[in-house]
């Protein structure tokens, strides 16, 4: 069994591959954290906790008459309450109907469960057929508060995953509002660490800022309706010496697309607590009598193997355990999306023209983008009109659906299906329907307002209007973007009282609206985007297996949005497409083949309009198609090694191994173009050390008339054992041309 439980001792752990979790509860119901980490074995670890006197630390009643070195205030508590004499920052709080705000919980029991919990209305991660999961459910109660609190954590013994949910239940006879509602509290009572988040902006998402944690809290979130671009909802703690392959790192990741706050307090004894969950400032859930309410999960792991480590075991649990249905195993077509060859300024004449020249490349799907419907021609007007606009096509959506199926094209189409246009049919028909505060006029993002996703009725709208669109062209793709963040909150279907529950039932709508949708059509294959990257994360990965990386689609800028992506996320959830050149966010120019690679390391797709390339570039697009065909398994399906950093050494340089080691992809782009630059080597990963592996340049990227020995080598296919590969490393071949890119494809000899 993964969860053992010992009610003489009030202990249980958590057990996994690698991993130990531990709580115990004292001899007064005090849940405490003893350890998360490495193996230590089934030993009772509370001996460590070390208590005494330290002044202005307050005792419970139980304890404090005859012992003052018992306090809430430096204890590694399991979950953490405000108001009853713990001062740092807490994952629960809670308004009583008397406005009182203290809250102790005390253990009353637990019972473990065989496969995993699910969470009503929430994604939460699922059981793949060889995991053998575990749930363990811990009760805690404040009897005097009317409070009951449910500690789920859902144990992936060979994947070394632990997951943590929150349900909070009011027991008593009044009115209870959850202030704060955070599924993860994790206290550390010894150690240095440092914090890595994945912070940024749009069209440069997941940037990694690595820090020291200070003695107080440090924190970042988001206000803005979704996970945002800005901040990630992820993180990684790591010690200080923590490098790529070695060291001890948790990382933490919020399975939810809406606001959350994620904090990091180090106290005055040099103790680190986590708390990640929903964010506080304007949220307020009303619980009368009876009632409860569930928070989203929160995924956990362990690795003394430094990033890497903790990238693997995510990759791999993402891959198998969040991302679900017909699209998680199977390969995903090479799409084609009109949106940088067009922009709004299309007929259906010309993305047939598209298609055709599209298909004759050997890409397999053409993805209309914005300006299909309404009176939209600009992103002045029209959201919420998903009406298709005939006269504009040239022919009805059907006849555009039948016309692509006749080339063995796939039909792929954009949505904006949360946003809402003042000048549409929608918002002079249900002016209710936008979020706006009444009496005031609206702030104005990309002209464009947010519909009320809190409405059962707006959901229900959407549904039907998505559905409709979706047979009517036979669609079997759907890009489902999402291009403001939320302000003026204010619902009408909620009175004033239970204003703060409208941005978190706003993402419980957008959950449902897609549910929905994948239940009528289970094989439509979505692609969550938000501007880009500014709701990526693992709630939106539970419906939408891949995710629009970055509105960005310069290359050598994806390497550094890539890099800080992959941190968390598996590269086959990543949108990456070839897109024009010169670019049209940076106006750089980049080889094609370098476009190619990199958009390889992610679902590749293209985004230009093939009847504007010469030949050459053409057979470059044949090319880049042909070579991700034949390695999509090993990229989408292998270990990702990150070999250097963006900037680091001016070459950017990542690894995809199989996971039998017996092949692995090794691609380099120069980001940065030196006179005179010092040679770039790299050790591989993943591979066996007793084999021998034979390199060669995979074609396209060998360049004819070259006279270094060394770049000759490849194309004559040397052999090199893998101990040496792993641990000597390998020569990457220096430029002849700015942004020059190499893809290095090592195999094992039979």
């Amino acid at each position: 069994m993964s969860i053992i439980y010992s009610p003489e001792e009030g202990l249980i752990t958590l057990r996994t591959k690698n991993t130990v979790y531990q709580m115990k509860a004292d001899e007064i119901g005090t849940l405490l954290h003893t350890w998360y980490g490495e193996d230590t074995g089934e030993e009772d670890l509370s001996y460590a906790i070390h208590r005494m006197n330290r002044g202005f630390s307050g005792n419970p009643h139980e304890k404090g008459m005859t012992d003052r070195s018992y306090s809430f205030d430096q204890l590694p508590l399991e979950t953490a309450t405000f108001g009853a004499g713990d001062y740092r920052t807490a994952a629960i709080m809670v308004r009583h109907e008397d406005g009182s705000r203290a809250l102790r919980l005390r253990f009353s029991g637990c019972r473990i469960c065989p496969g995993k919990y699910t969470l009503p209305d929430l994604p939460a991660s699922v059981e793949d057929k060889d995991d053998k999961a575990e749930t363990l459910i811990v009760t805690m109660e404040d009897p005097e508060g009317g409070v009951k609190a449910e500690l789920f954590y859902g144990v992936f013994p060979e994947k070394d995953v632990i997951t943590r949910a929150l349900r909070l239940t009011n027991t008593g006879r009044g009115e209870k509002r959850i202030l704060k509602a955070a599924p993860l509290s994790l206290d550390f009572i010894t150690g240095e660490y440092d914090l890595i988040s994945f912070n940024g902006k749009w069209a440069k998402e997941r940037v990694p800022e690595r820090q020291a944690l200070r003695c107080g809290v440090q924190s970042f979130g988001s206000v803005r309706g979704a996970s945002s671009h800005h901040h990630n909802p992820s993180a990684i703690l790591c010690e200080p010496s923590a490098t790529e392959d070695k060291g001890k790192c948790w990382g933490i990741s919020f399975v939810y697309s809406g606001e959350f706050l994620f904090e990091a307090e180090r106290d005055m004894i040099g103790q680190t607590r986590l708390v990640l969950g929903i964010h506080p400032d304007d949220f307020e859930w009303v619980l009368q009598p009876g009632e409860s309410f569930t928070s989203p999960e929160v995924l956990l792991t362990y690795s003394s193997e430094g990033f890497s480590g903790i990238s693997r075991q995510f990759h791999d649990f993402i891959r198998k355990n969040i991302v679900r249905g017909y699209w998680r195993d199977r390969p995903r077509p090479i799409l084609i999306n009109n949106w940088e060859a067009t922009y709004f300024y299309f007929t259906g004449e010309k993305l047939i023209e598209i298609a055709s020249t599209a298909k004759d490349l050997g890409i397999e799907m053409l993805v209309m983008d914005d300006g299909w419907f309404g009176d939209r021609n600009s992103d002045y007007n029209a959201l919420g009109d998903w009406e298709p606009n005939e006269e504009k096509l040239g022919m009805t959506l059907h006849e555009l659906g039948a016309r692509l199926e006749d080339l063995g094209m796939r039909f792929g189409i954009w949505f904006e299906p949360e946003t809402i246009s003042e000048d549409s049919d929608l918002f002079r028909a249900h002016p209710d329907w936008a979020i706006a505060v009444p009496g005031r006029a609206p702030d104005l993002s990309r002209s464009e307002l947010l519909l009320d996703m809190s409405r059962r009725d707006v959901q229900d709208y959407i549904i039907e209007k998505m559905s409709a669109v979706i047979e009517e062209g036979r669609a079997s793709y759907v890009k489902w973007d999402f291009n403001r963040s939320m302000c003026d909150k204010f619902t009408h279907a909620l009175p004033a009282g239970r204003q703060g529950e409208m941005a978190h039932r706003f993402v419980l709508g957008t959950y449902r609206v897609l549910e929905s949708l994948l239940t009528r059509f289970p094989e439509l294959l979505i692609e969550g985007c938000s501007g880009g990257g500014g709701r990526f994360d693992c709630g939106m990965l539970y419906y939408t297996p891949q995710i629009w990386c970055s509105d960005n689609t310069d290359p050598v800028e994806r390497l550094t949005i890539q890099y800080g992506t992959s941190f968390i996320y598996p590269v086959n959830t990543m949108g990456a497409h070839v897109s024009a050149s010169p670019n049209h966010q940076t106006g750089r120019t980049t080889p094609m083949e370098t476009r190619s690679a990199v958009a390889m390391s992610g679902t590749f797709g293209y985004e230009l309009d093939p009847n504007r390339l010469s030949e050459e570039e053409k057979e470059e697009i044949r090319r880049g198609i042909r070579v991700f065909s034949e390695l999509r398994e090993l990229i989408h399906g292998g270990d990702y090694y990150r070999l250097t950093r963006p900037d680091d050494t001016g070459c950017t340089v990542f690894e995809e191994a199989a996971k039998d080691g017996k092949k692995a992809l090794v691609t380099a782009v120069y980001d940065h173009v030196r006179a005179n630059p010092a040679p770039v080597y790299v050790c591989l990963h993943g591979l066996k050390e007793e084999k021998n592996y034979r390199l060669r340049l995979i074609p396209g990227h060998v360049q004819k008339g070259r006279n270094n020995p060394a770049d000759e080598a490849y194309r004559e296919g040397q052999t090199i054992r893998g101990s040496s590969l792993m641990k000597r490393g390998i020569y990457i071949p220096q430029y002849t041309k700015e942004y020059q890119s190499w893809q290095i494809l090592i195999e094992e000899e039979e």
